[in-house]
């Protein structure tokens, strides 16, 4: 059964939906907002089909005709736009596919869902155009805006739609969710939620992921041998992370949650508190030489490579003074 119960965590939003279907007061346009991969679609495809439920309740029924057409993306009324750029919405997609249709009565059901994921890409030509059909918009027409950062939509746009806003999950519940769900173990599953930081949708890649898992294995191993490493080696070592396909603050995340085990280490003695707890050798091995300044310069030195790659400053020269900030601090 897909339904509201269905969506990990989220509570408010869920509880906000679930009201307007209660009391039939449903807004004409909503912005579903949240990091990329958190799951908006999926909280965008259950609301749509609990509105277009034959049932008429809460939550979608499963069982009805419009549910059964939901479930496998063919229900008439519920239409997603795309768009053939991928870094953009154009002016025609949003004529084509929402101001020319809207006007054409719902085929089968109560409302017509229009669902816009990564509205965000949506051209200013595009937002305008969207804008006369949220001004006036037909009494059956309900549009669900899906973005990921809210500050690319026009205040005219804000100002006619309800915001409402994904929450990162509780550790706690995601942990449970990658273990009864999916089936990942126990140590694993830390390591996801380490990464996702309550991003239900990325600890789900991120528990599937081999790249993911081979990437991680050889940060690891990369950072147990550091110190033995001389500067050509280092220079090898960035050029392979250079060819990962995972985004490089993941890469860099993986090294950052590794110091924060060892300066916890040092601080506690506590192994149950670390994510790399099967790393303990190394990590008792690192904290032993360390000093707490030299782990919180590497820790502010992951921080600095972060912002100098979001600056486009040059990858191999931010990587190089990285690891040589780690050998001679870690």
């Amino acid at each position: 059964m897909v339904g509201f119960q269905s969506i990990v965590g989220q509570e408010q939003l869920k509880a906000h939906m679930k009201g307007a279907l209660e009391t039939h007061k449903v807004s004409h346009a909503y912005i579903i907002s949240g990091e990329k991969s958190s799951g908006k679609e999926f909280i965008a495809r259950i609301f749509a089909m609990a509105l277009q439920c034959e049932q008429g309740g809460t939550e979608p029924c499963n069982e009805c005709r419009s549910c059964k057409q939901a479930l496998s993306k063919n229900q008439p009324d519920i239409i997603y736009v795309s768009h053939e750029k991928p870094n953009s919405v154009s002016v025609d997609d949003i004529r084509v596919q929402v101001n020319n249709d809207v006007a054409i009565k719902p085929y089968s059901s109560r409302y017509k869902v229009y669902i816009i994921n990564e509205a965000e890409k949506m051209t200013p030509q595009a937002q305008n155009a969207i804008l006369k059909t949220l001004e006036e918009p037909p009494e059956y027409a309900v549009f669900l805006l899906l973005v990921s950062n809210v500050n690319s939509l026009l205040p005219t746009i804000l100002s006619r739609c309800v915001l409402l806003n994904m929450k990162p999950v509780r550790d706690a519940l995601v942990k449970s969710y990658l273990m009864e769900e999916l089936q990942v173990p126990d140590y694993k599953a830390d390591v996801c939620v380490a990464f996702a930081r309550g991003n239900v949708g990325k600890a789900k890649a991120l528990a599937s992921s081999e790249e993911f898992e081979n990437v991680k294995n050889e940060a690891l191993g990369l950072l147990k041998y550091l110190q033995d490493m001389e500067i050509p080696e280092i220079v090898t070592a960035v050029k392979k992370v250079g060819e990962y396909k995972l985004e490089v603050n993941d890469y860099l995340d993986i090294l950052a949650i590794w110091y924060r085990d060892v300066l916890l280490f040092k601080a506690t003695a506590d192994v149950n508190q670390l994510i790399f707890r099967e790393e303990i050798q190394a990590i008792r091995k690192v904290a032993g030489r360390s000093s707490y300044e030299g782990i919180e310069n590497v820790i502010h030195s992951l921080d600095k490579a972060k912002r100098r790659l979001d600056a486009n400053v040059n990858f191999d020269l931010t990587m190089e003074l990285l690891f040589l900030e780690m050998k001679e601090n870690g």
